[in-house]
């Protein structure tokens, strides 16, 4: 069991799907992150870009063993390669209603928030699929996400008490 935190402006209980936006990273869905100091950054990016509210943490408990054994489709990277950017490229690109990939929940490093420049280089072919990978490291840090994109994948989340 991990527990796994949603950085934002308000507190999450229960998760919409229909609130996420299109183009990110794995898909359309539900992000979370292990490390609490990250997901407090971006609940503090969130509030800023947003203007109102203030940061707060969403907690759940996710137990990945389980989710396996019951079989969820569920895809891991465990480190940035070309697979993982090429990925984050297809996901990035996608801006209609229907999902370009059917897993339930995917875990991998985060992409560097310039993303969206990075992307555009390497589709212009100004850039190898080898140099994107090192562009889009968060920060030169691993720093992993994890994706729910079904509604079967959220019954694996368990919220857990509001931490203040």
């Amino acid at each position: 069991m991990i527990t796994l935190y949603h950085g934002s402006n308000v507190h999450i209980t229960e998760v919409d799907l229909s609130k996420s936006r299109k183009g990110k990273d794995f898909g359309r869905g539900f992000y979370l992150n292990a490390n609490k100091e990250q997901a407090m950054s971006m609940a503090e990016r969130t509030t800023r870009i947003i203007g109102k509210g203030e940061p707060v943490l969403s907690a759940f408990e996710f137990d990945l063993d389980k989710a396996i054994a019951d079989g969820l489709n569920i895809l891991v990277f465990d480190d940035y390669s070309e697979k993982w950017a090429d990925f984050v490229v297809m996901n990035r690109k996608n801006r209609g209603e229907k999902p370009v990939h059917d897993y339930d929940v995917v875990i991998g490093p985060i992409a560097d928030d310039t993303v969206g420049v990075q992307i555009r280089r390497f589709v212009m072919g100004f850039m190898s699929v080898t140099a994107l990978v090192e562009e889009l490291k968060y920060n030169g840090d691993k720093a992993v996400q994890y994706f729910f994109g079904t509604m079967n994948a959220l019954k694996y989340l368990i919220p857990k008490k509001h931490e203040p």
